[in-house]
């Protein structure tokens, strides 16, 4: 077997891995890569893209600072491989935003100041996006009781994947709040 992702040609002799084309649909536009089947979502955004709203934090999906929308739902770019997601929309930060006009979510967040160094926002928004999607789909967290209520602790438990090392989470749980108050669009 290959180690370190290199086939031995001959002896001293290293050929790296084949590259394949890929079909990305990123915030309805395509996108046609040539990649190795080893690159992340968040290296085909960040680095053969340009899109670089999408951050990489811990490169190990512990923070979710890289997290974009896949058909909706949340997900960690970083744990993703590009190759797999051929088919399937994929939304950025900056996919969010419509005819020149902030997403309500990104509105919310500046509205109540759901940032400080603004590093983990783009993961924060688009997860806030879907969670509020998931709520009203229906979709129960580990704190949900029989009546689904949009609770405090029903925002803290399922933003919980998004670390802020700035501490901004009174202003992101109020930013998440008011979005979903003003209902926000799916």
């Amino acid at each position: 077997m290959p180690e370190f992702g290199f086939a031995v040609v001959g002896e001293g002799t290293f050929s790296p891995p084949s590259k394949n084309q890929v079909t990305l649909r990123i915030n309805g536009a395509d996108h046609t890569l040539r990649i190795e089947p080893r690159v992340s979502l968040l290296d085909a955004l960040r680095e053969y893209l340009g899109l670089t709203g999408t951050k990489k934090g811990c490169n190990q999906g512990a923070c979710g600072a890289c997290t974009v929308l896949v058909d909706g739902e949340r997900t960690l770019s970083c744990l993703a491989f590009a190759i797999q997601l051929e088919g399937m929309a994929i939304t950025t930060v900056e996919g969010l935003a419509a005819d020149g006009a902030l997403h309500p979510v990104q509105n919310a967040f500046v509205k109540h100041d759901g940032f400080q160094c603004g590093y983990c926002t783009p993961g924060q928004i688009c997860s806030a996006v879907g969670m509020i999607r998931e709520f009203r789909d229906g979709v129960p967290s580990a704190v949900t009781v029989s009546a689904m209520e949009f609770s405090d602790e029903e925002i803290k438990e399922r933003m919980s994947g998004n670390l802020c090392r700035c501490g901004a989470y009174v202003g992101i749980c109020e930013a998440v709040r008011d979005a979903f108050e003003a209902e926000v669009p799916r």
